[in-house]
């Protein structure tokens, strides 16, 4: 980025003050990155936030575990899924936090948001359209 390769590390981070660059290292336990082919799991990476002129820059260091989409995704839903029998809801797949926002949005009752969430396959964009 600024291309002196021999640059002491004290005077690169003098440099970065000075043009209001801040680097947070993080302390992650997991990355997690979701495309629609796979996802790749990072487990101990070194994580670094840069803040440049209030865009935030994520770095990830790692080697990743590759698994196919959703195989962690189903086993944080079967856990949803207690939650939601245990109430005797059968919408087992609509969190109760998207129903609020939908219902917030839509300026409607949580029944109607979540009607509109079931028809729209849980998609949050499609049931607010069709409410408004």
């Amino acid at each position: 980025m600024f291309g002196g390769g021999g640059m002491n590390p004290r005077k690169m981070k003098q440099m970065m003050k000075q043009m209001g660059i801040d680097v947070t290292e993080l302390d992650a336990e997991e990355v997690v990155i979701r495309t629609a082919d796979e996802e790749l799991v990072f487990s101990d990476a070194q994580v670094t936030r840069m803040d440049a002129q209030g865009q935030e820059t994520y770095q990830v260091v790692g080697e990743p575990e590759t698994r196919d989409p959703g195989s962690a995704a189903g086993a944080v839903e079967s856990g949803d899924d207690d939650v939601n029998d245990a109430d005797g809801d059968s919408a087992d797949a609509i969190p109760e936090d998207d129903v609020e926002l939908v219902a917030t949005r839509a300026g409607v009752g949580k029944s109607e948001a979540r009607e509109a969430l079931e028809a729209a396959d849980g998609d949050l964009a499609s049931a607010i359209a069709s409410l408004e």
